[in-house]
Order: structure tokens, then sequence, then C-alpha cells
């Protein structure tokens, strides 16, 4: 399948050649035709299946050029500053050769640049649910010529808290109307809210919910809870680690650690709600560029987050929502590239990883050899390889530790992971 074969037109076809696509995403090839034919869609697909694109490239096919007076005619709802911006983006690629203006809406920063770009006139608005209720609020901003609405990581809104502000912006827009959701998992109230905006929708589905990507090499480390510092730092050292995403549980852990890194000669920086968005925005720019080989995060970059070349991600903390480790480790392998995930499993955290397992419905392969294992022994699990290299390691495990007592505590021999 080519995107020749999806209807695309000329404009279209040299914007997808101009960004690099060669072909189609499967969320692209089950969407695309169904939203040029004017059907509303519910999709779900993992996250980095291309779904921006799926539904931004038909939308700019479809927008005819703005006579009189710019009103807004798209409207694109994201959970995060940062999704919103990357949305905005990519309507910015696609619409290059059109007369369509553009614009993203969200909180943390000044609103009157965005005020300003409201009263210029604007085809597609990207928002994030707080601030386009302020401006509506306000005034700045009406909807009542809305053509197209996109609700964007629909259970993401739902886990943020973010669903009855959406509900409340659903209100005040025009009954017809052309109608996206699309969401990587499918929990009751979103199926609820789908039935509730959408009319008869096509339903696709790129891939089961709440699976892994295949071509993500995943690991887990049983480790201590003091030792996973110096885990982490042992791991990113490794020339192979080339742009690591690392995730915590807390906005404090992630400004610690990335502090440590830092001081360890590990450039890092971290990223998470409490930062401004300016400080957000820059870290993740330098991120993207490659100038920090290290981004610490909170489970705010997990979802919708486009990086290029992402080779690592890393569980410093194991997510205590069985769900948020699948978006997290989804930031590597993009576009069906290959990348690694590890997970760091100190003994309170167990119970988490067995509830990882049970969602993904697979064991995850243990790395027993590292110079840091766990002195309590691993639990038994039924993993074919995995299984082998954990019970090879458990014997070993205290003795291990009762060697590294001996050394120096800043001399370690690390052995390669």
């Amino acid at each position: 399948m080519s995107f020749q074969n999806l209807q695309l037109n000329g404009a279209m076809l040299r914007a997808v050649e101009r960004v690099g696509y060669t072909e189609p995403t499967p969320i692209q090839v089950r969407t695309i035709p169904h939203i040029l034919e004017g059907r509303d869609v519910v999709g779900c697909a993992q996250t980095g299946s291309g779904k921006t694109a799926a539904f931004a490239l038909p939308i700019v096919q479809m927008l005819e050029p703005a006579r009189g007076k710019r009103r807004i005619r798209v409207l694109v709802l994201a959970p995060t500053r940062e999704l919103a911006a990357q949305i905005d983006e990519e309507f910015g690629k696609f619409s290059r050769e059109t007369s369509l203006r553009h614009t993203a809406i969200f909180g943390g920063v000044g609103q009157q640049p965005q005020v300003n770009a409201l009263r210029r006139g604007v085809d597609i608005v990207v928002a994030t649910p707080g601030r386009l209720q302020d401006l509506m609020n306000q005034g700045y901003i009406r909807l009542d010529q809305l053509e197209y609405f996109i609700l964007d990581e629909a259970d993401r809104m739902l886990d943020m808290g973010f669903i009855n502000d959406v509900k409340r912006i659903i209100k005040r827009l025009p009954k017809v109307r052309q109608t996206m959701l699309f969401s990587a998992t499918m929990p009751q109230a979103i199926q609820d809210l789908s039935r509730s905006i959408l009319t008869d929708p096509v339903k696709v589905e790129a891939n089961p919910q709440s699976t892994t990507v295949e071509t993500i090499a995943q690991s887990i480390y049983f480790v201590e809870g003091g030792d996973k510092r110096a885990l982490l730092k042992h791991i990113l050292r490794d020339p192979a680690s080339q742009r690591v995403l690392v995730f915590t549980r807390t906005k404090h852990r992630a400004n610690n650690l990335a502090k440590q890194l830092s001081r360890a000669r590990i450039p890092a920086e971290a990223i998470h709600g409490n930062k401004s968005q300016t400080a957000r925005t820059r870290a993740l720019a330098r991120f993207k560029a490659g100038h920090t080989p290290v981004l610490v995060a909170t489970d705010i970059a997990a979802r919708g987050l486009d990086i290029d070349s992402v080779t690592h991600v890393i569980n410093f903390d194991m997510p205590n929502i069985p769900e948020s480790y699948v978006h997290r480790i989804g930031r590597t392998a993009r576009a069906g590239a290959s990348g690694i995930a590890y997970s760091f499993c100190d003994l309170d955290e167990r119970k988490h990883l067995r509830e990882i397992e049970a969602l993904i419905q697979e064991p995850i392969e243990v790395i027993g050899d590292h110079p840091f294992v766990s002195a309590t022994p691993p639990p038994t699990r039924q993993n074919g390889a995995g299984k082998a290299r954990q019970n090879g390691a458990s014997k070993p495990a205290r003795q291990s530790r009762r060697r590294r007592s001996r050394r120096p505590r800043g001399r370690r021999q690390a052995r390669p992971a």
C-alpha cells in the first residue's frame, strides 16, 4: 500500500514526500479513506502509530480556502502542551502549500500571543482543554462554524481528569460536524463518550489494545532501591545509550536525578508539570536535537510525544498503573524502528511488575548479570529465556552484593550491561 492509493491529492502527496514518509502506517491506511468520505471515526492505535497524520492529511485536503473573515473550522483537543504543539507543527508541515492558518492554544505561557493569532484569524486550532475554555469564556474563541473536531489521546484525557472539561467544550460545538476520536486504550468511560459524540462511526484498530510494540526489546533489572542510581549511571556510560528517556514517578525525583547525572558528567535535563512551559520546551528541543542525551521525565512525557531516535527508555521507577508502562516504552521504536526498554524493579515494586506482565500477557526478560543484582532472590516466573537467566542469577545474588561491599564505593568495576 502506498499513499497514492489513499485518495490524497498532489499537494498532500508532496507534503508526505517532503516530511520523509515512504509508506502509510496501518492506522493511516485504515483511517484516511473514511475521513475523506466524511465519516466519523473512532480509532484505537498504539502510540507512535502515525495517527496525527491519519487525521491531519485528509483534513488539510478537505478544507476549502477561507472566504472573508477566517473562522475556526478545525479543533483538535490534546491532553498536554507538548502534544498540542507537536500536532500544530504537523499541521504546519502538511498545509505548507495551502493558505490555511493554524495555531496552538495551551497554558503555561502568556495568552496574548495566542489571542493575537486568533484575532488575525485561523482555520485550525490545536488546544489543551484548560486554556481553550479560558479563551472561550473571555470571548476570544467562537466555535459556531466548526466543521471538524478531533479528540486525541482520549484515554489520557480521562487519566488526567480532563474528561468533564472535554464534555463542557463539546456542548458548545455545532451539532453538525465530522468527529474523530483517537485513543490508545478504550476503557468503558471512553467507549461511553464515543457513543455520545460520534454519529455512526467507523471503528479502526491498528493494533490490539494495551500491547507493547514488538520491536522493543524489554528487560527487567532486579535491584535494591538504593542501587538504582548507580545502575543507571552504569547503563548510561555504555556508548549504545545515545538518546535515553528516563521515567520517574515524582517531579522531585526527576529533578534530583537530572542534577545527579549532570554532576556525574552525564548531561541530563528534567521535564515535568512543575517546569515552566518555556523550560519544558527548551529541554525537549535540546533532547530532540541531541544536545542533551538524557531526558528525565514524569509520565507527562509518556504519551503522544514523537521524538525520533530514542535508543532507550528506562523506567527508573516502575509505574504503578500498568497501562503507563505501555505508554512509556512506546517513546522508543517509533515508526517501525527498534528500541530498548529497561525497567528497574526493587522489592516494593514487584507487585507492579506482576500487574504489567498480566496486562501485556507476556513475561519480561530478566537481566541477572549486572553489578547491582538485588540481594532478595527474584520471584519464580514462567518465561523461557528470561527464566533461565533469572534462575542462573538468583543463586549468586547475595554473593554479588557481598563482593561489592568489599570494594571502595567510588571504584566499582562495571561489567558491560
